[in-house]
């Protein structure tokens, strides 16, 4: 039996994932985000997932924390749903959409060869017999086109490293 006077804790704590995380930081990694080209609002709504303990919140809490209306929010998630930064789940027992940040989503977007490359490599292809291929623009484009094929054979190896350093991590 433990005396009255033990300090046993706070009496029934908020639970840490349910807690909104701090607007500075949001808004911080958010400007960071937008500053290094991804849309403004999605990168705010992907910093609050990000940086919520749990990676989820509701449409009703992105809300609150980024000052900004439910259909701008259903926009941000729609763009970071497309790109794979999150996904939507539906919350137990309700009908309210809860939205959960992927926990190595810079993985999954920067692994995304098909959609990334494969539009750029078509497009270049196109332009460079347009132009020429003997031409400088075709040689430019040519050089482009083998970079994106050089960046996409890199990746299955870095794919590889990045396992192995995950798996190692967690040991």
């Amino acid at each position: 039996m433990s005396h009255p006077d033990a300090v046993t804790g706070p009496a029934d704590p908020v639970p840490t994932e349910h807690r909104l995380p701090p607007v500075d930081v949001v808004e911080r990694l958010g400007a960071g985000l937008a500053a290094a080209g991804l849309p403004l609002l999605p990168s705010r709504v992907f910093a609050a997932l990000l940086a919520t303990e749990d990676g989820r919140l509701t449409s009703a809490e992105l809300t609150e924390l980024l000052h900004v209306s439910p259909a701008a929010v259903s926009g941000a998630v729609r763009h970071l749903g497309q790109v794979r930064m999150m996904r939507r789940e539906r919350e137990r027992g309700s009908r309210r959409d809860v939205y959960v940040v992927m926990d190595d989503a810079w993985h999954d977007v920067l692994m995304q060869k098909e959609q990334i490359y494969a539009p750029i490599l078509t497009a270049l292809v196109a332009a460079r017999t347009a132009v020429g291929p003997g031409t400088r623009a075709g040689e430019r484009m040519q050089l482009s086109v083998e970079f994106l094929e050089f960046i996409q054979r890199e990746m299955d190896a870095i794919a590889v490293r990045w396992e192995e350093y995950k798996a190692a991590r967690s040991t």
